[in-house]
């Protein structure tokens, strides 16, 4: 009852509110990042090498039902689409994952600018790798002086915004992606900085009620331009806000060799990011709330970023529509002592739908967690979560899943040098 409550009245106030949500939380986070207690570059002269990384266990007990290539996750657009896709509800669940390594080095040089590297990956496989134990890169990114170059996350995300949770993929509403890219920091003073990038293009379409038909079967993809991205983050001793923003260029041909109306045509995706966080005593609040229209693949949990729309008065012309989509992150991680620490919060998307998708497409989603973690010692977590995941469809399905959740995570960290 709760939950439908919630659903209702959010999805009914959720588009008026969004301006009024933005210009609140900027607000606090202006007041927030006017005490400017810079933390100060590091000045080491010789060069450091940090060998680090952890061994997970995530093993827990799933209620319900979602894609079984996505078991040890919480992802809204991966539950049932309708009645029992996915087969009988409950499911144990265990794995190793969310296990990492990776390398950073500081290497100081003759011009007084530090050459800055890391290479990072992971267990956790995606893509056609997904639902498997398998090695996956998170971070190939090098920096010298103003200028980086390689995969890491975007200048359009704030991985500050992440919980401190042991469910993997994290909030659905948040702006989520590591991207193969080329920035250029004009102005950077401890953890205040200006960002500006192009990154590797790319989106995927939803051919809805066309989808296997001939109809769109000669339409290809086309990216004549690196997506453009950039922040500007202000920090302070009482935490930090940043403004990000992107804008891409995403066209398509018509390949067709016969006669026909031809579907060629483009949209412009853009996207607003608003996120910070703010120091309340021990504890952390993480807000963040992102708009913007065909931007899905920067979404931590989205589907796709271009859809067909449809005109009644004219059934052979089609038009793809950058599909407009909202997000929002509300978390709190309380830091109760040393050894003990929760992590609670609530996220969102929406997403305006075409005409021409079908009726099972995903509209919305929502995700909650909250958890209680233990720290024995320095560098092992271990603790119980409980998740929750929920998504409504075009049609009006709904469908939800609960998991409860145990983690151990021991952590190494080695230096060399410095």
């Amino acid at each position: 009852m709760i939950r439908e409550s919630i659903r209702g009245t959010w999805t009914a106030k959720f588009r008026p509110l969004r301006f009024l949500t933005t210009a609140v939380v900027a607000a606090i986070l202006l007041l927030v990042g006017s005490t400017k207690t810079w933390a100060q570059e590091p000045t080491n002269t010789t060069p450091q090498l940090d060998i680090y990384g952890f061994a997970m266990l995530d093993a827990g007990y799933q209620a319900k039902q979602a894609d079984p290539n996505w078991f040890d996750v919480v992802r809204p657009t991966k539950l049932p689409s309708f009645t029992d896709e996915f087969g009988a509800d409950g499911h144990f669940y265990a794995g190793v994952r969310q296990s990492r390594f990776g390398v950073k080095a500081d290497i100081p040089t003759a011009s007084g600018q530090h050459i800055k590297t890391i290479f990072e990956f992971e267990l956790f496989g995606t893509g056609v790798d997904a639902g498997q134990t398998t090695f996956r890169l998170r971070h190939a990114y090098g920096e010298y002086g103003k200028f980086g170059a390689g995969q890491t996350w975007s200048p359009f995300m704030d991985i500050d915004v992440f919980p401190n949770s042991v469910e993997y993929w994290g909030p659905n509403g948040m702006v989520f992606y590591r991207n193969v890219q080329a920035r250029f920091i004009p102005w950077q003073k401890g953890d205040s900085r200006l960002v500006i990038a192009i990154e590797r293009p790319g989106a995927s379409s939803d051919q809805g009620i066309y989808t296997g038909g001939e109809v769109l079967g000669g339409v290809s993809g086309r990216f004549p331009a690196p997506d453009i991205s950039g922040h500007y983050r202000m920090a302070g001793s009482k935490g930090h806000l940043q403004i990000a923003g992107i804008y891409r260029r995403i066209n398509w041909d018509d390949l067709t060799p016969t006669p026909g109306p031809d579907l060629t045509g483009s949209a412009n995706g853009w996207g607003i990011n608003l996120s910070g966080n703010i120091k309340v005593a021990k504890h952390v609040v993480r807000l963040q709330y992102v708009h913007g229209e065909g931007i899905q693949n920067y979404m931590n949990d989205a589907p796709e970023d271009i859809g067909i729309e449809t005109d009644p008065a004219a059934p052979t012309v089609l038009i793809g529509k950058a599909l407009p989509i909202d997000g929002v992150v509300a978390f709190i991680d309380l830091n109760w002592s040393e050894k003990f620490t929760s992590s609670v919060g609530y996220s969102r998307e929406d997403i305006d739908n075409s005409n021409g998708q079908s009726p099972t497409s995903f509209k919305s989603g929502q995700y909650a967690l909250a958890n209680f973690l233990f720290y024995p010692v320095k560098g092992v977590m271990m603790g119980p979560e409980f998740q929750w995941g929920y998504r409504e469809n075009l049609n009006g399905f709904t469908s939800s899943d609960y998991k409860f959740q145990f983690s151990a995570k021991y952590n190494f960290n080695f230096k060399v040098g410095g």
